[in-house]
């Protein structure tokens, strides 16, 4: 044996003995007690997973809807994004292609798109901004190129009033096919991450010109859709914030608090949401952008500092970029989310920042392992459905009152009383970003909830682990199968595969219905005890489990 191999083999020896020294460790002391208190109650929660994502532009004017796992019973909005314009696939003429004609209008794809979205019992949020390539054929010629990093049209319109014809007429066009009250009913927004270069830049790709045409570009499409549907329609705008732009956001805010509106000449321009991109990189390579609560008190703050009080906020795409694994082109995360139990813990933890900081919803992509909703549930599935169930109670507090245990682990929970019902609400995970050495926490809480009467009550766990999970089930199917992560397209981490392989794809689709045992939520019903207000849950959360409580008198 050489010198090296004998430190490498002294090394892996001492660390595999610090491993179990480690674990054995945490199964004794690894315990937390929260102290719950409900006597004081603060804001009212929303639905927070209310917003699902459409990055293709159209939605199936005939959806498939899973009916026993049917994420539209929690989703009030579909973003339809870059729904009406960019290239050929989204511009809405019956000619995209003719040039030589800017008014053969043609909003058919997009109404059906409209049509299938209420069919959900949703609503559409309409993504406009990226502009029809023959509306700026100019801008694009002294650019020398056409499409940017998502293959859409990146540049402003020649004409701006010839712009705002075309999103007029297709507000009108949509009042025609539903009616004005309920388009009034629906949400718009002005691009996706408007001060990233790679979907809005202006010709010469100056950062001041570029955001001054993009304040441009919101002010005409506002004014469009106010024209058309009345001075109330709900719309707003998406930057990154998440990481640097070609340009500051900040600048925009400004403009529409306080800054001369380009289509009205007016101080100011309406706006109702601001939403920001969060992304993390991969599981186990996290921590690297900005926090939920940074990109908030930043995107708040500049609204604040211009008047503009009364907005809601989200956050309308992300999660996480990459998987460990690799497909033959790709290692990015097709649903921005993996299928492994990690995804329900990392879930929980930004549900609880966005509980804390005053966030409205975060926009999620699919929830089903065959895209557009339908197949079996992936873990996300189980998370965002008991999340929305928050919806409308009080938050209350949650504080960790004894811990011990992991390392840089993060286990933490959630509370709020529903008035309306007269149900405690709690949700804990059990998150730590490097795998190594996460074991089982035991939760305790001890809550004081003066609204229920002494007595008994009746408490609901749901476990979400990986006894409701199929993934780790399929993870090792393939493995035996001989199904090799180059044939999928992107990460074969992802819950919604992306096969490049047509005989993988039927392989993965024959063991749907053996999936389907796997992937089964038992709720555990136990009663408790009540004195004065006063009574004790426990649970053991697993590895990246979570765990929600409903109590209820």
């Amino acid at each position: 044996m050489t010198l090296k191999q004998f430190f490498a083999a002294a090394l892996a020896f001492f660390a595999g003995i610090w491993g179990n020294i480690y674990g054995f460790f945490n199964n004794f002391v690894n315990d937390y007690t929260f102290s719950v208190d409900t006597s004081v109650l603060g804001d009212t929660l929303p639905n927070v997973k209310s917003n699902l994502n459409r990055f293709v532009g159209r939605f199936p004017e005939d959806p498939i809807i899973n009916e026993e796992y049917n994420p539209y019973e929690f989703v009030d909005y579909i973003q339809l994004m870059e729904c009406s314009g960019g290239n050929g696939d989204r511009d809405l003429f019956a000619d995209p292609n003719d040039f030589s004609v800017l008014d053969d209008y043609d909003f058919s794809a997009l109404i059906a798109s409209c049509r299938g979205v209420l069919k959900t019992g949703a609503k559409p949020l309409l993504k406009l901004g990226n502009v029809p390539a023959k509306l700026s054929q100019k801008n694009i010629a002294a650019a020398g190129a056409a499409l940017g990093d998502f293959s859409v049209n990146v540049y402003p319109p020649d004409d701006y009033n010839q712009y705002y014809n075309y999103v007029k007429a297709l507000a009108e066009a949509l009042v025609s096919s539903f009616g004005i009250e309920e388009v009034r009913a629906w949400r718009f927004g002005v691009m996706t991450e408007y001060e990233n270069a790679g979907w809005f830049i202006a010709p010469g790709g100056d950062p001041q010109q570029t955001a001054a045409e993009y304040c441009k570009l919101y002010d005409y499409t506002v004014q469009a859709l106010i024209d058309a549907l009345g001075e109330d329609v709900f719309v707003g705008a998406h930057s990154m914030t998440c990481s640097e732009g070609l340009w500051d956001e900040a600048e925009f805010i400004r403009h529409c608090g306080a800054g001369t509106n380009y289509a009205t000449g007016k101080k100011g321009t309406r706006i109702c949401y601001l939403a920001a991109s969060y992304y993390e990189e991969r599981p186990g390579k996290t921590g690297n952008c900005k926090t939920i609560p940074q990109i908030m008190a930043e995107l708040r703050g500049a609204a604040q500092a211009v008047g503009l009080t009364d907005l809601i906020y989200g956050v309308d795409e992300g999660r996480l970029l990459y998987g460990n694994a690799s497909g033959a082109d790709s290692d990015q995360l097709p649903s921005r989310t993996v299928g492994d139990t990690y995804q329900a813990a990392f879930d929980a933890r930004l549900i609880k920042q966005m509980f804390d900081n005053g966030m409205n919803y975060f926009s999620s992509w699919d929830y089903c392992s065959f895209g557009e909703n339908h197949g079996n549930p992936i873990i996300t599935y189980f998370v965002a459905k008991h999340a929305a169930d928050f919806e409308g109670a009080r938050l209350a507090s949650a504080e960790k009152a004894r811990c011990g245990g992991i390392i840089n682990a993060d286990i933490n929970a959630s509370a709020a009383f529903d008035e309306a019902s007269n149900t405690l609400r709690i949700m804990a995970y059990n998150y730590k970003n490097k795998v190594k050495y996460l074991s089982n926490a035991q939760l305790t809480f001890k809550v004081n909830a003066p609204q229920f009467a002494d007595g008994e009550a009746k408490a609901t766990l749901y476990m979400i682990d990986d006894d409701c999970n199929w993934f780790d089930e399929w993870r090792q199917d393939r493995i035996d199968l001989g199904i090799t992560d180059d044939q999928f397209s992107w990460s074969p981490d992802d819950g919604c595969p992306n096969f490049k392989d047509a005989e993988a794809w039927q392989t993965f689709y024959s063991l749907t219905e053996k999936y389907a045992e796997y992937c089964r939520l038992t709720p555990t019903e136990t009663t408790v005890q009540i004195k004065d207000g006063s009574f004790t849950l426990t649970a053991d959360l697993a590895p990246y489990a979570v765990a929600f409580f409903e109590v209820t008198q």
